[in-house]
């Protein structure tokens, strides 16, 4: 398929040149021009790339209907290049169909989707995860918005999900970005609960190698899966945590999620210890020096490229 592409960051750069592999014809804009150079130079002879120098230009490249998708940070800057002045709503048309695929609120992509779908423009709400490691391994994507524009794109959510992927629609609206919503708060306990299990391991009354352990964890146990995996690439690089700094970053997702469970008086407690325990790393030097804000700040750059604050 053809499509426009919005946001070449950590993880839209990777998936155009995923789809390119695929086959897919890609016309990509970003807001800064250093990011579009640095693909074009990366491109291999057989992809079939493009750039845009504005959003109308992007848009009016492509053949209707139209398909064009954001990975733009959440908030303003989606707001802005979806539906401000200037922006992709300006130029599309009826039957057209533009994907968000950033973390943005479940509401605010149920406001643009109520907006969008009584112009006649197909929107779709996805929720992109497994950071920058899916390029290889396969996206799992979680759709909501269009049924009809879920169905009429299924050949790029499929290349995207290849090999080990998946994409599941799951209703009008805010679906999708809702269940990525849960998704990244339940994130945050399980990587709570692997920095202080790992801690405690760090202070024993034993000289355990901390490798073989993780590696071990791996071996089909209850915690094997994914963010193990992390954790055994965190800790061959740095067995001890010595280089990073447990000063945690928060990207608002758990705070949208903490507050959609009080209103439908939902216990998060896991949850929410999680996000304050984040929140003391940044103000308390002692709680970024323990091995479970550094476990945590190391996980995010491992499977997220966050960036981690290095000691000295």
């Amino acid at each position: 398929m053809k499509l426009g592409f919005i946001g070449l960051g950590r993880m839209g750069n990777r998936m155009v040149a995923k789809l390119l592999e695929e086959g897919h014809e890609v016309v990509v804009w970003n807001r800064s021009r250093e990011k579009v150079d640095e693909l074009i130079s990366q491109a291999k002879k057989d992809w079939k790339l493009s750039a845009a120098t504005e959003i109308e230009n992007l848009v009016n490249g492509l053949e209707k209907p139209r398909i064009i998708w954001s990975m733009l940070p959440a908030g303003d800057p989606t707001e802005q290049i979806i539906m401000g002045p200037g922006g992709v709503a300006e130029f599309i048309e009826k039957g057209d169909v533009v994907v968000d695929g950033g973390n943005s609120r479940f509401s605010d992509t149920q406001k643009r989707y109520d907006q969008l779908t009584q112009k006649g423009i197909l929107f779709l709400g996805i929720g992109v995860s497994g950071g920058v490691v899916a390029y290889k391994a396969g996206y799992p994507i979680m759709a909501g918005g269009s049924l009809e524009a879920y169905e009429y794109i299924k050949p790029i959510l499929d290349s995207l999900a290849k090999p080990s992927g998946g994409h599941e629609y799951f209703g009008e609206g805010g679906a999708g970005h809702f269940a990525k919503m849960v998704h990244n708060a339940i994130e945050y306990g399980y990587m709570q609960a692997i920095g202080e299990g790992f801690g405690m391991m760090d202070k024993a009354p034993y000289d355990l190698d901390l490798v073989k352990v993780a590696k071990l964890y791996t071996k089909g146990t209850l915690l094997s899966g994914f963010m193990m995996d992390r954790t055994v690439e965190v800790l061959e690089e740095d067995p001890k945590l010595e280089k990073t700094e447990g000063y945690i970053e928060a990207s608002g997702e758990a705070d949208w999620a903490i507050d959609q469970a009080k209103k439908e008086n939902v216990p998060v407690e896991n949850i929410e210890q999680a996000l304050k325990y984040r929140e003391k790393s940044r103000e308390d030097k002692s709680i970024a020096a323990t091995f479970a804000a550094r476990m945590v700040a190391a996980l995010r750059k491992a499977f997220g490229g966050h960036e981690v604050r290095k000691k000295g």
